[in-house]
């Protein structure tokens, strides 16, 4: 229970059923590929993968390219589902370890708790009762310190268009969230972009994509310019929370750090 726990974060990798597949002018195989090497290539080390969600664009037979190569990382992978995800296709694609959808997990002095906020057939997001209980029973059974996962957003982004697509109910996500005190993070994708904020102590973050991300502060929809990246989390025994967004550059492919780090 003494041990820092290491996290890699990877949101939106938006696969298809062809390994060509390109969203928004981007292959988006490949670009998760490339993520992937890029971790190996630093030894950057780490104990497990967290998914926020949309792993498919809207293609089942995607998630074969995602098992693939996330299977061969030899580490625990723990995912939640998105927008673009086929939730019945994706529990039976990813039901077998190193694999599990929803849930929680204990690692070390932390429970990571993981919450479906997808409603089918809209982009928006919302968390069902039984979810929330869910959150709220993992919570109550456990006094470790408490990182939940969601894939929708739960606090506006400052851009018109996006805030309408996040968690319809948000108020009462915190509710829950507000009864436990060992809560130290809420983390989530779906947004294309980095955030790094604070509300009532709980770090709130928001990974960007491991393929295109979207223009922050933009009232319309608008695309990027920044480059495929992942989150870092290193999880301390003590209930405080080290983390940085790695960025990889299209040229050079050097380390860029945003969301710096926090006692």
């Amino acid at each position: 229970m003494n041990l820092d726990i290491r996290l890699l974060q990877l949101s939106d990798p938006h696969l298809f059923a062809s390994a060509q597949g390109s969203l928004r002018g981007v292959q988006t195989l490949a670009s998760l590929q490339r993520v992937l090497a890029h971790v190996r290539a630093r030894r950057l080390p780490f104990d497990a993968v967290l998914c926020s969600g949309d792993i498919v664009n809207d293609e089942p037979e995607g998630y074969a390219h995602f098992v693939q190569a996330l299977g061969a990382v030899g580490k625990p992978v723990y995912c939640v589902p998105g927008n673009h995800d086929d939730v019945p296709r994706m529990r039976s694609a990813l039901g077998a370890a190193p694999f599990q959808v929803g849930g929680h997990v204990d690692l070390g002095a932390w429970r990571i708790v993981l919450v479906d906020s997808v409603v089918p057939g809209q982009a928006s997001g919302h968390i069902s009762e039984g979810e929330l209980r869910a959150l709220d029973d993992a919570l109550s059974a456990s006094e470790r310190h408490a990182l939940v996962c969601v894939h929708h957003h739960p606090v506006e982004m400052a851009s018109a268009w996006l805030d309408r697509l996040g968690i319809d109910n948000a108020a009462a996500l915190f509710e829950v969230l507000d009864a436990h005190p060992q809560v130290r993070a809420l983390s989530w994708g779906h947004v294309h972009q980095c955030f790094d904020g604070r509300r009532r102590g709980v770090r709130l973050l928001a990974t960007p994509s491991t393929c295109a991300q979207f223009l922050p502060l933009s009232s319309e929809f608008a695309l990027d310019a920044m480059p495929p990246a992942y989150r870092r989390m290193t999880l301390r025994a003590d209930g405080t929370l080290d983390t940085d967004v790695v960025w990889l550059e299209q040229a050079a492919d050097r380390l860029q750090m945003a969301a710096g780090r926090s006692a």
